[in-house]
């Protein structure tokens, strides 16, 4: 089973993108083929900043590394490495009806909250296709909001094998119902559009003072609280076993526990949780050369696969004449 899924290189990392996605990715390496690359064709629609970008693509992969991606058992690359994506992207082009683009969700809310319409954001589907395409990947693991993208992918893809043959695999979505949707600090989704994040690798000061945000309702110490209606158990029951949510919901219900003292609970299991993944991050940043020649040899694994799969496109498009 060949496994496929990116993370964009846009700003610090947050228990949204662990949970949601690497989480799930680096648990893949024991069961999977799995291939992980960073997004940063896709960040540019929203990162304009040349530095930022380059900067923030080679710290976003030395969190994968550091979280425990593991390059021997993985393909790990930066999606700008393997230049074969924008040609199949410009293939799928031809395959995709401006209607499929414009019913997509995640534009139509970028939009909404005011980030300037281009082709790029509009064309964000493609090339997310074309990620997914060119490797022949079977499986995707993504957050609910971006189901229906690989929806999208598989819809071009039928409509390539259509007029071609059998060139794609039909991937299928993965999505862990448990932690779908990652909720932030105001019980929305949790998203650095929103500013409603807690990041992972910050100092003890600031991951408190963004726990202690987390909103509430006014119900008093002493009475009985929902804990699915909770934004704070939402968040803490990422951390724990079934037996620790079923402790932590009987405190709820049973009254004379305040919010404050859940929050700082799950501070403190917040910190203690990535300290070992915050030490392995601090060596690799100590030495970016050896994260970038990881990734120069991720790309070379890479891009042998994705010739394969252009190859074959080239000649049933004619392109090989």
């Amino acid at each position: 089973m060949r496994v496929l899924s990116g993370i964009q290189p846009s700003g610090s990392l947050h228990l949204g993108n662990y949970f949601s996605m690497m989480k799930k990715m680096i648990e893949h390496q024991e069961n999977a083929e799995l291939f992980c690359f960073i997004a940063n064709y896709h960040a540019m629609t929203s990162v304009p900043d040349g530095k930022t970008l380059a900067r923030g693509t080679l710290e976003a992969a030395t969190n994968f590394l550091a979280l425990g991606l593991d390059p021997e058992k993985s393909v790990f690359w930066v999606q700008s490495d393997v230049m074969e994506v924008q040609e199949l992207a410009w293939a799928l082009s031809n395959f995709t009806p401006m209607g499929l683009l414009e019913r997509c969700h995640s534009y139509k809310d970028k939009v909404s909250k005011g980030i300037a319409a281009n082709h790029g954001l509009f064309a964000y589907p493609v090339l997310m296709a074309a990620d997914i395409l060119l490797y022949q990947s079977e499986v995707v693991p993504v957050g609910k909001d971006q189901k229906q993208h690989v929806e999208v992918t598989r819809d071009i893809a039928i409509k390539f094998n259509n007029e071609y043959g059998e060139v794609f695999v039909l991937p299928e979505p993965e999505i862990d119902e448990n932690v779908a949707t990652v909720p932030g600090l105001d019980g929305q989704k949790m998203s650095k559009s929103y500013g409603n994040t807690i990041n992972l690798f910050q100092d003890e000061k600031t991951l408190r003072k963004q726990i202690m945000r987390i909103v509430t309702d006014p119900t008093p110490v002493e009475e009985p609280k929902d804990p699915d209606k909770c934004t704070i158990f939402q968040i803490y029951r990422l951390f724990l076993d079934a037996g620790q949510q079923e402790a932590l919901r009987k405190r709820y219900l049973a009254g004379g526990m305040g919010y404050g003292e859940v929050k700082e609970e799950l501070f403190v299991t917040i910190r203690d949780f990535f300290a070992p993944f915050a030490e392995k991050r601090a060596e690799l940043m100590a030495h970016p050369e050896h994260v970038r020649e990881i990734l120069a040899k991720g790309a070379e694994k890479a891009r042998f696969v994705a010739r394969k799969t252009l190859s074959k496109v080239r000649k049933k498009t004619g392109l090989i004449y």
